[in-house]
This record gives C-alpha cells, structure tokens and sequence, in this order.
C-alpha cells in the first residue's frame, strides 16, 4: 500500500512538471515571435521614411518670395487683434495677396481658416502691406499664418515667416491705500481671550 501511494505521487509530480515546462516553451516561443515582428515592423517604418525623405528632399523647394513678419496679438477691449506686414523680397510684383490664418476655438477646440487681405494688396520689388483681423478674445486661443495667397485661393506665394513687433508693455496704476491706525486703548484687546471666551466657527 505504501508503494502505491508513492507510485501515484511521482505520476502526478512528472505530469504536473511536464504542463510547467510545456507552458515555459510556449512563452518563448510567443515571445520570440513578438520581438521577430516587431523588428520586421519596425524595419520597414524605416525604410518607408527614408523613401519618403528621398522623394522630399529630390524636389526642388521654391525660394520665398514674400517676407511676412507677425506682430504679437493686441487687447482692445474684450476683442483682440492679430496683424503682421508683408514684405516683397522678389524681383517682379505681387498682386492681389492676402494672408490666410488657421484659427483655434477655445471651446471646441476645432480650427478654422480665414482669409485676410492686405493694405496694398498689389506689392512691388521691396514694398510692404499689412493685415489686420479682429476677433472675439473669448472666441480664440490661438492663430497661426498657414499660407500667402496672391489671387485665386489656389495660387500660393512661397513665404518665410518672423517676428513682427512686439506688444507694447502695459503700465500698471499705481494705488495708495492708506490703513487707519488703531486707537491706542485697543491695541491689547483680542477677539477671544480668558476673560472674554468666544467661540470661533
């Protein structure tokens, strides 16, 4: 009886250690298919990047045109204004040339375009023109210069992009507030004391 008691216990133990080992080759196996394809992936994302630099970099980038420099957003009021100059840095003429902004929403988050033109629109050789928009300041967060346009929407002016002028420093108002002294037979008087206990919410 007690050997077959033994006997039994040694079955179970060798099947109990054969599911363990049997599970342990399997997690490397699935481990080692995971890092395989990953590599695989990972390879090709590569090789499709640089293709995709190499198609970029063969064609040639045309040389600006135009200089647009943008100023820092005003406060007027409860509206702010965002505007810039543009400045023709060819050698022939550019006309009918409007600014095109992508506008945030603050709430929805969601962007949209607008069109601003310029004041000349038509710019020769080293000539400027400036854009102006007013907006709702509770409307935008944020505003970007996307493209320049000279024309029909379709015909976009190559443009390099700086920093206009700044917004002017705000001066602050200077306030005196003048503190009554306290009246001398009450400096020592407290709110809650020994002898006159209050109760503090």
């Amino acid at each position: 009886m007690i050997t077959e008691d033994r006997e039994e216990v040694f079955i179970e133990a060798t099947e109990s250690s054969g599911l363990k080992v049997a599970a342990a080759v399997a997690a490397l196996l699935i481990t080692a298919l995971v890092f395989v394809g990953y590599a695989y992936l990972r390879k090709r994302q590569a090789q499709g990047a640089a293709s995709t630099q190499q198609t970029a970099g063969t064609q040639p980038k045309a040389a600006p045109q135009a200089l647009i420099l943008v100023d820092e957003a005003l406060l007027r009021g409860t509206n702010t204004v965002l505007g810039g100059t543009v400045r023709n840095i060819s050698n022939r003429t550019l006309g009918a040339l409007s600014v095109e902004l992508e506008l945030k929403r603050r709430r929805s988050e969601t962007t949209e375009r607008k069109q601003v033109p310029l004041t000349p629109a038509d710019l020769d050789a080293s000539q400027e023109g400036r854009y102006s928009l007013q907006l709702k300041a509770q409307d935008y967060v944020s505003a970007k210069v996307v493209a320049l346009h000279s024309g029909s929407p379709d015909s976009v002016v190559p443009y390099t992009l700086a920093q206009g002028e700044k917004r002017p420093q705000e001066k602050l108002e200077s306030k005196t507030i003048k503190i009554d002294k306290p009246a001398p037979g009450k400096r020592s008087e407290f709110l809650n004391s020994p002898d006159n206990p209050a109760r503090v919410p």
